[in-house]
């Protein structure tokens, strides 16, 4: 009894680990074909380094409420205008002083700036604590540009104020990217702008465009405030506002004559510099960024691709890719010949594509072939609708001219311009000629006398004169037009095989009554006819009539013939 226990449990426990060493085999019978794109991505090797930006943060940072709240603020608000709020005067005045000290822009105490300070902490402060988190993934970059250019770091608060560091933020003039290029001083600063690609929003290529912007016009004005206020309204108007100030220098003299927009620009920008380095004074907690852009890295591609392309391959959201690649419009990469283009990645995913390079490449081209294939097939069922549907239009036509018998005739609607006459009277008022007349009336002097049957020119008062007028119009005509003639030949066989009987039909002429139905055109001659005899039945048809319609040069005719009656 102990052994039977010990072979059931035997058996048991094999089974049991026979089930396990096969569990991925066993299931895989019963599961549906994979796809093409399922099967390539198990071949996959992984590289995970750091974690992907999440669907919750992908939200915040794209989110474009907070450039437009940005861009209203600097067109709309009026910086003179005292701000109730909980900030002492003397405290922000030590503070401001305290970055004047460690900063080349002239940051000094102004009523002004004091009320854009205290509108942003009022307003604004749950937006700034966004940006704060984005700007951990922005900053070292700008850092980095900023100090390969010798520039004021400080510079970096100024994506702040130009796009609340959104990277597609545009403005209704035009201006677009985190430092909001036109177009026009975008490439004159080599941003590439075209159908596919918009340089204006690569953070790259836009910071190093900003950073020779800033150069060039710090050599033009020597202060850093000034250049700012040329970087948001033009070194022109700079200038004339220098000159209507009677050659001043110091923005806050020539605010004024700055337009509006420029006059609230340099304070919204000190304000933000003074807010970020003061965040913890006044209780700013920056939302937890996600990534930073030092965990993200770029690849050359060899091959145009789309962004849903990459998600489904990469398993990164199409969101997210916008976001690090912001420099394509339409969420499409080209591949146009003696140009790079670069695709960037969390540092995770680039692992994943540059280990799995060449089969991704081989993946887009089987896409292609697809779709060419697709292509091809549609345009072949197409094809043969085509010809289906001419096959049958020529059924019905067939169809057509066989059931033309039941009416000789067949109705058309005609759409017809016709010319309608009126007849109108004038009445001649006094001192009227027969030329004004005909000019109120526009008709001819020649017209009119021939109308009235006068000789010369002489007419009466209270005359009434016939004035004919002629308008064409559309009318529908209904057309009857004859229908093609057929002719019918229908024999019936009378007897031709009796019962039990194997009796030859004979020709079908001799041996069965053909019923007729002859035509007003023509006549089909039956056994026995000959010339005369089908004269006769046909009133004022003489033999040489017959003969000379249907061109007969002897009397000979056969049965079946069908000989022209008519016409």
């Amino acid at each position: 009894m102990k052994k039977i226990v010990l072979v059931i449990l035997s058996l048991f426990l094999t089974n049991a680990l026979f089930a396990q060493e096969n569990n991925q085999i066993i299931p895989a019978l019963f599961t549906p074909k994979i796809s093409y794109l399922d099967s390539l991505k198990a071949t996959f090797s992984n590289h995970a380094t750091s974690n992907c930006i999440d669907e919750r943060w992908m939200k915040e940072i794209a989110d474009a409420t907070l450039s437009n709240e940005m861009f209203f603020d600097i067109e709309n608000m009026n910086i003179d205008e005292k701000v109730a709020y909980n900030l002492d005067t003397e405290l922000l005045k030590k503070r401001l002083h305290k970055l004047d000290v460690q900063s080349p822009f002239v940051i000094e105490y102004n009523p002004a700036l004091e009320n854009v300070i205290k509108s942003f902490l009022k307003n604004r402060s749950k937006s700034f604590e966004r940006q704060m988190a984005i700007a951990e993934y922005y900053f070292p970059l700008f850092e980095e540009k900023l100090s390969k250019y010798n520039l004021p770091l400080e510079i970096k608060y100024l994506a702040i104020v130009e796009s609340a560091l959104q990277p597609k933020a545009k403005s209704k003039v035009g201006a677009g990217g985190l430092w909001q290029f036109m177009p026009e001083t975008g490439k004159q600063y080599k941003l590439k702008i075209t159908t596919y690609v918009d340089e204006r929003h690569d953070p790259i290529k836009s910071t190093e465009a900003a950073c020779h912007y800033m150069m060039n016009m710090y050599e033009i004005f020597g202060d850093w405030s000034l250049v700012l206020a040329s970087y948001n309204c033009g070194p022109s108007n700079v200038s004339k506002a220098i000159r209507r100030s009677g050659g001043k220098t110091d923005y806050w003299e020539i605010r004024k004559y700055l337009p509006r927009e420029t006059a609230n620009y340099l304070p919204a920008f000190l304000a933000t510099m003074y807010i970020y380095e003061f965040k913890k004074e006044h209780g700013l907690v920056p939302h937890k960024a996600e990534m930073k852009y030092a965990e993200t890295d770029t690849v050359m591609l060899k091959h145009a691709m789309t962004f849903k392309q990459l998600s489904d391959l990469l398993d990164i959201s199409e969101a997210q890719l916008e976001y690090l690649n912001p420099i394509y419009k339409s969420k499409y990469i080209p591949s146009i010949e003696e140009e790079t283009f670069y695709l960037r990645l969390p540092k995770n995913k680039i692992g994943i594509f540059v280990s799995n390079e060449e089969k991704i490449y081989g993946y887009l081209v089987y896409l292609e072939q697809e779709k060419i294939r697709n292509i091809q097939l549609a345009l072949q069922a197409k094809k043969r609708d085509s010809i289906a549907k001419q096959d049958s239009l020529a059924v019905v036509a067939n169809l057509t001219v066989k059931n033309n018998d039941s009416n000789e005739f067949e109705e058309v609607i005609k759409k017809r311009t016709k010319e309608v006459v009126s007849k109108n009277f004038h009445k001649v008022k006094k001192g009227e000629t027969l030329s004004e007349i005909a000019d109120k009336n526009n008709v001819s002097i020649v017209n009119l006398r021939k109308w009235n049957n006068i000789k010369g020119s002489n007419i009466t008062s209270g005359q009434s004169l016939v004035i004919l007028t002629t308008k064409k119009v559309t009318v529908n005509e209904v057309v009857k037009k004859p229908k093609s003639k057929t002719e019918i030949v229908e024999p019936e066989v009378e007897n031709a095989v009796a019962e039990n009987t194997e009796k030859p039909i004979e020709n079908k002429y001799s041996s069965a009554k053909s019923k007729i139905e002859i035509k007003e055109d023509y006549y089909i001659v039956q056994k026995g006819d000959s010339i005369f005899s089908i004269t006769k039945k046909f009133p004022n048809l003489t033999t040489d009539d017959l003969k000379k319609k249907n061109d007969l040069k002897t009397d000979n005719i056969q049965p079946g013939m069908k000989l022209k009656i008519q016409g």
